[in-house]
């Protein structure tokens, strides 16, 4: 009794590895800060990132609405609070459509100023209007400094070449922002949702 035959080796527990909220070893989820989004859903990582470096809170302190179109005063804003809420050096307002009171003023302000985006005409902003993939692709490229792209090759039937976001879309593919909508379209002209937009920030910060 108590005579050790074979030295035994500990192993340490391996631990949980999560993704999306699931653990790939076993059946252990993590719990989500809204009831909308479950462990497993694409977003559910991006929503999390996002509401722990203040880019977004949910719509209500127990939803995200992570089917909620996005307008492009949100996009904006959200870009603008990824970047870290930059102060906008410039004080004059080309926008007749966007007021000092707003809450998307600051990040409007600045993403004229950082060329993200010059606005639906030289006077109006458009804040309320739904914002599409090619558009969110398009801001976010031109606010990560129009990166160099490698491929000068897509797979999407629906992409001509020459287009505003054509660059914007290689480079998104390139670096595995967004995969395309199927395995042949990228859908330029979908509205974005909540869910897509921090999901395509986290990819794009997360490299």
């Amino acid at each position: 009794c108590n005579e050790i035959l074979v030295e035994q080796e500990e192993i340490p527990a391996l631990g949980h590895d999560f993704v999306n909220g699931e653990c790939s070893r076993c059946d252990a989820v993590l719990e989500s800060d809204f009831e909308d989004v479950a462990a497993g859903a694409f977003y559910f990582a991006p929503v999390q990132w996002a509401v722990d470096n203040k880019i977004t809170a949910g719509t209500t302190p127990t939803t995200f609405d992570p089917n909620g179109q996005c307008m492009r005063a949100v996009v904006v804003t959200f870009l603008w609070k990824a970047a870290g809420s930059p102060e906008p050096t410039i004080t004059e307002n080309p926008f007749t459509d966007v007021k000092e009171s707003a809450y998307y003023y600051k990040a409007v302000l600045w993403a004229y100023e950082n060329k993200i985006t010059s606005g639906l005409t030289e006077t109006t902003f458009g804040p309320t209007a739904l914002c599409n993939r090619a558009q969110v692709v398009t801001f976010l490229y031109n606010a990560m400094g129009k990166p160099e792209v490698n491929s000068t090759e897509h797979k999407f039937t629906d992409v001509e070449e020459g287009k505003f976001y054509y660059q914007a879309m290689l480079w998104a593919v390139e670096n595995n922002v967004t995969a395309g909508l199927t395995a042949t379209t990228f859908g330029p002209n979908a509205i974005c949702n909540r869910a897509q937009v921090v999901t395509f920030l986290y990819r794009a910060y997360n490299k």
